[in-house]
């Protein structure tokens, strides 16, 4: 095999190597925000299985080589190796998906607080709480169908709006970035932070990121 020919099928191989990375961001990112929790668990075993035995392969690989190794099998070994971790540990792809997606889309939700608070979003509910059906699809603020939950407090006209980060269904404890100003609501929140501070943290004022409802 001639070197033009042998540079072609490395390019090959790595083109091939850079896909298997972009289908892994765009499926992490598309369960994040998308996929039903049901069937998250498989997609999550299905991975971690493939990812883990494509890694133990590469190793073994790896070690047959080593009299005559190549510095694009210790990248693959290394890759697939870490495809294998952060498929297996899903929260850390999750937190810097969530803590991104704070960042970018802060604005946006404390916009669409100020228009729930001028009635411009209303809910279904007779009470004026309850879910509230966001006008748009995007961008997702909150995951499981672009909708919030909104607790009016009429006494002292102050509002609690949620979104869901990670939406669970039935006793399953969903993840929330929370808006309060409600200072009743704010003292339950500032609890949990006490009680839970590893999931449980303020992100600016009147803002706390909450696992498990409150």
């Amino acid at each position: 095999m001639s070197c033009s020919q042998l540079k072609r099928t490395s390019s090959i191989k790595k083109k091939t190597l850079i896909w298997i990375i972009v289908i892994w961001i765009l499926i992490t990112l598309i369960n994040f925000y998308y996929t039903n929790f049901f069937i998250l668990a498989f997609i999550w075993l299905g991975m971690s299985l493939i990812f883990g035995i494509v890694a133990l392969f590469q190793i073994v690989k790896l070690i047959s080589e080593r009299k005559n190794l190549t510095k694009f099998r210790v990248l693959k070994v290394i890759v697939f190796i870490l495809l294998f971790i952060l498929t297996f540990h899903r929260k850390i792809p999750n937190g810097i998906i969530e803590k991104t997606d704070w960042t970018i889309l802060k604005n946006k939700r404390t916009e669409i607080v100020q228009q729930i608070k001028r009635n411009e979003i209303k809910g279904k509910g007779i009470s004026g709480n309850g879910i509230f059906e966001l006008p748009f699809e995007f961008p997702i603020v909150s995951n499981g169908g672009n909708d919030v939950w909104v607790y009016k407090n009429k006494e002292n006209n102050s509002v609690t709006v949620q979104f869901w980060v990670f939406r669970n269904f039935f006793d399953s404890p969903s993840t929330l970035f929370v808006y309060s100003d409600d200072k009743g609501r704010i003292a339950d929140l500032e609890q949990k932070l006490k009680e839970n501070p590893k999931n449980n943290w303020k992100l600016d004022k009147n803002w706390y990121r909450i696992y498990g409802g409150f």
